[in-house]
């Protein structure tokens, strides 16, 4: 049953700024992968789900996880960036520019996390040696410290993916900084060993992020926004803490970020860190394609996995702190599902919302709470929607013909 019509929000729905880039609203669809790209390459149904999300209403519909190299994907069927996919991507942001709405690409890189079996190198680079536990099913055991050299080639990778993504039509790039990929192994303190120039201090942990960073800026030029995705907290003992997550986000504004996603979790230690509620086991057993891995999530799985619960605005306290600290535009991200929670979110100084899930479930949520037809959305944060993207693309499972699009 839909709610009663209320009064749409005097700011959530007016106009946002994220450096030279204005959005027509402060709500944005985060990176949350697709699954809608077989054999790396962006299909119609990707296109369509962000013209869906767009015509919904989003002031900027964010396209995910686009790794900066071949090597830089967690596993084939992502997208990775170059020239014979630009067409396709501008199809895609031409789609969303048509219904009013702005682009976004995320841009990174896997790291040590990778079951990827076309890897052009014998085993993924990290910031040390450690076991990838989510490479074993698939015989990749370890992941081997990356030399100077990598480090370098992998910066330049970010700039020339960036300048890719102007010519695709981008009206923005997100770097990604959390979740476990490459540039939050490097901040952080469990993951990185290193004792070099890139490892030990925060300053130094931080090396790599401000390099790709500066890069990226030089290759888009003052006409694109740049965004990063940070995290709050790792989720667990000796990750990233939120005292250091506010140095981080210091340190961006620093160097001239346009704006700051606030996440959190590790996707390698602590998958639902992000993605509080269900926990999906058995719909994550059905779809995956190793037998191997089938086997470990029935066994294991119960233990290793944690669920935490759902609460609404999961992230504020967290976020709190660095909104304490830095003046540039922030972007709460973590159970937004009302439009009570943006008015929470304006009120507490956050600039922009980030929504996920909800917009899995409703692509027209935006739209529809702006005119007052609803004040929530329906998703009950059920996560099965994060098996899906291994099916056919991520979708609500609620009904059979929700958007097809998961998370990132």
């Amino acid at each position: 049953m839909e709610s009663p019509p209320s009064q749409a929000s005097p700011v959530a729905f007016t106009p946002g700024r994220i450096g030279v880039l204005a959005l027509r609203n402060r709500v944005i669809k985060t990176a949350t992968y697709e699954g809608m790209c077989p054999g790396g390459i962006p299909s119609e149904a990707l296109v369509n789900h962000h013209r869906e999300l767009a015509a919904g209403g989003v002031g900027m519909t964010t396209v995910a996880y686009c790794a900066v190299s071949p090597n830089g994907r967690t596993f084939s069927e992502q997208m990775f960036m170059r020239e014979e996919i630009v067409p396709q991507l501008r199809r895609l942001t031409d789609a969303v520019h048509a219904e009013g709405a702005a682009a976004s690409i995320q841009l990174g890189h896997c790291g040590a996390f990778s079951k990827n079996g076309l890897l052009t190198i014998p085993r993924p680079l990290g910031p040390s040696f450690r076991i990838n536990a989510y490479g074993i099913a698939h015989g990749m055991f370890f992941a081997a410290a990356m030399t100077e050299d990598d480090i370098a080639a992998t910066v330049e990778e970010y700039g020339v993916a960036a300048a890719m993504a102007v010519e695709a039509g981008f009206d923005a790039v997100e770097i990604h900084l959390g979740h476990g990929y490459l540039l939050s192994q490097f901040l952080c303190p469990a993951v990185n060993r290193r004792r070099d120039q890139y490892g030990g201090s925060l300053e130094n942990r931080l090396r790599l992020p401000v390099a790709v960073l500066r890069r990226v800026r030089a290759a888009v030029g003052t006409e694109t926004a740049v965004l990063a995705k940070t995290n709050l907290r790792d989720g667990f003992p000796g990750g990233l803490e939120v005292d250091e997550a506010v140095g981080v986000a210091r340190r961006l504004e620093g160097e001239g970020i346009d704006a700051i996603v606030l996440s959190g979790g590790f996707t390698s230690r602590t998958p639902f860190y992000l993605l509080r509620g269900g926990r999906p086991l058995k719909e994550m057993i059905e779809v995956d394609s190793s037998r191997l891995q089938k086997l470990a999530l029935r066994l294991f799985g119960p233990f290793l996995v944690r669920a935490y619960p759902f609460e609404e605005m999961f992230f504020l306290e967290d976020a709190r702190k660095v909104r304490e600290a830095v003046r540039l535009p922030l972007v709460l991200l973590g159970g937004i599902v009302s439009l009570d929670n943006i008015e929470v979110a304006m009120g507490e100084g956050f600039e922009f919302v980030a929504m996920g899930r909800a917009l899995i479930a409703d692509p027209t949520l935006v739209r529809d709470m702006e005119r007052g037809v609803v004040q929530r959305t329906r998703c009950d944060s059920c996560n099965k929607c994060i098996a899906e993207m291994d099916r056919a693309g991520v979708r609500c499972v609620l009904d059979a013909t929700s958007t097809r699009g998961s998370t990132g």
